[in-house]
């Protein structure tokens, strides 16, 4: 079932979102050679938890750490360890915050210094398959406008999205119907209404969309079936009688 939110419950959101926007920005500036990812984790914990949230993944399906981190190949729910960045490395970085009750979730992939101008590229199409998607989300257009809107930024630039994982609801938990895909057709699926809360989030390969799961200690991490490299965006937003309100944006509280 599809939950309307409140506009206190989605000013308690927006609360979340700010420390959400503040942890990843602070990830952004981290991803550095030399880096291992359980250390970004640490980062990611200690924020959360100096800004008064608590981390939204940590135990969440069993998952280990406070921040899922996917590396090159890795699509979503890559567990942090040992492993340090090299420059060239793809990392994307996906984080929860539960404030007060409610969640924020956003993401977003960066490169470790210097990349290929294609790497490049690919973070900055899904990037944009971000923002087309959040300019569609308004009241009165359909679920299926949010993936049509993904899926063909992403075929333009000769890029596949996953079909098999998405954005969803989210709001006092973090997973909230509905599902969002990132490809459908134009004027599908239910309507868009305000008071509805989704995280949408692009995940594009640069080559095909397949993907399958790799054992990583017990966790399930999804892969490039291809070994292609993916890019991850995200962001929480609410939808109103206009423009999407990006509830996981720098400075929204």
């Amino acid at each position: 079932m599809i939950v309307i939110k409140t506009p206190a419950e989605i000013d308690r959101m927006r609360a979340a979102g700010a420390i959400a926007a503040e942890v990843r920005e602070q990830l952004a500036m981290a991803a550095r050679p030399g880096v291992t990812t359980a250390e970004l984790d640490r980062l990611a914990e200690t924020s959360i938890r100096r800004l008064g949230g608590r981390p939204g993944f940590k135990g969440l399906y069993g998952f280990p750490a406070s921040l899922c981190i996917s590396l090159n190949r890795e699509i979503v729910h890559g567990v942090p360890g040992d492993r340090a960045l090299v420059a060239g490395d793809l990392v994307s970085m996906d984080i929860g915050v539960v404030y007060r009750g409610f969640c924020a979730d956003t993401a977003l992939t960066v490169a470790v210094g210097d990349a290929p101008p294609e790497t490049n590229r690919l973070i900055e199409t899904t990037e944009a398959a971000l923002a087309d998607a959040i300019e569609v989300c308004r009241a009165g257009n359909r679920l299926g406008d949010i993936g049509a809107a993904v899926e063909r930024r992403a075929s333009l630039a000769g890029f596949s999205v996953v079909r098999d994982f998405g954005g969803h609801g989210i709001g006092r938990k973090m997973h909230e119907e509905p599902w969002v895909a990132n490809f459908g057709a134009p004027g599908t699926g239910p309507e868009l209404v305000p008071g509805m809360t989704l995280a949408l989030e692009p995940m594009l390969n640069a080559g095909g969309s397949a993907v399958r799961a790799v054992d990583s200690g017990g966790w399930s991490v999804i892969v490039t079936a291809d070994g292609s490299l993916s890019a991850h965006f995200e962001h929480t937003v609410a939808v109103t009688d206009g423009a999407a309100l990006v509830l996981t944006a720098r400075g929204a509280a």
